[in-house]
């Protein structure tokens, strides 16, 4: 028998944002997430860490995105009732304010160059409404450059990689596998070394490698990395 619509109605599961203040203190992750499992909460993110200043220095700030039916909040009452915490609040999830995530590693001139070309064409998109954001770290180092692209896997909402140099190989192609094998494509400068034959595009002009790479993130742009896998521009 159907289920009648006002009680459809409460099994949609909607994401949620919360942000917890509490105490820095064994077990209070453990005491949170078992009001969350009692309300039928589902945490798809969570973050913890340390608030270093105001008026709650020192104390656990901890950010959840969650998903729940029915709406949220009994499980804020219950989650203030918890002795240790100290304050909860409810934000906009990360998705919906940074959205998709442009990473761009390498040498710092060419991390610039690559960021000029993504900001801009970012910024085209998030005007008509759309949420792409543009994160860099330049640096050198076939084991700071490996580590950095391994842990692009790892980074919530990531979407592509940009890895922008004039010379990489070695363990940055393999971690270049890596990444790609968690479904992240990457996009490399025309350079010297391994990573080109790995990456699933080549491009030589820094600027448009950033524009590429936006426009594949985006939802309304007609560029698709996967119908020119393996080409070089």
């Amino acid at each position: 028998m159907e289920e009648p619509e006002h009680l459809q109605s409460l099994n949609i599961l909607e994401l949620y944002a919360l942000s917890i203040i509490a105490e820095n203190q064994p077990g209070v992750l453990r005491d949170i997430a078992a009001v969350m499992a009692a309300n039928g909460v589902n945490v798809v993110t969570v973050q913890q860490s340390i608030m270093p200043s105001g008026a709650h220095a020192g104390d656990a700030l901890f950010y959840f995105e969650v998903e729940c039916a029915g709406g949220i909040g009994r499980a804020i009452a219950d989650l203030l009732a918890v002795p240790t915490v100290r304050h909860v609040s409810t934000n906009d999830t990360f998705s919906r304010i940074f959205g998709s995530r442009v990473i761009i590693i390498g040498g710092g001139a060419q991390v610039a160059q690559v960021a000029l070309g993504a900001v801009n064409e970012a910024d085209r998109h998030n005007i008509r409404g759309e949420r792409i954001s543009v994160d860099t770290i330049p640096l050198v180092g076939e084991k700071d450059l490996s580590e950095a692209v391994d842990a692009v896997a790892r980074l919530p909402r990531a979407s592509i990689l940009v890895l922008a140099g004039s010379i990489m190989g070695g363990a940055i192609t393999e971690a270049v596998e890596r990444v790609r094998a968690a479904g992240i494509p990457v996009i490399a400068l025309k350079m010297a070394g391994s990573v080109p034959k790995h990456a699933d595009l080549v491009v030589t002009d820094p600027i448009q490698a950033g524009v590429f790479a936006v426009m594949h993130v985006s939802k309304r742009a007609v560029f698709d990395i996967n119908r020119v896998r393996g080409q070089e521009f």
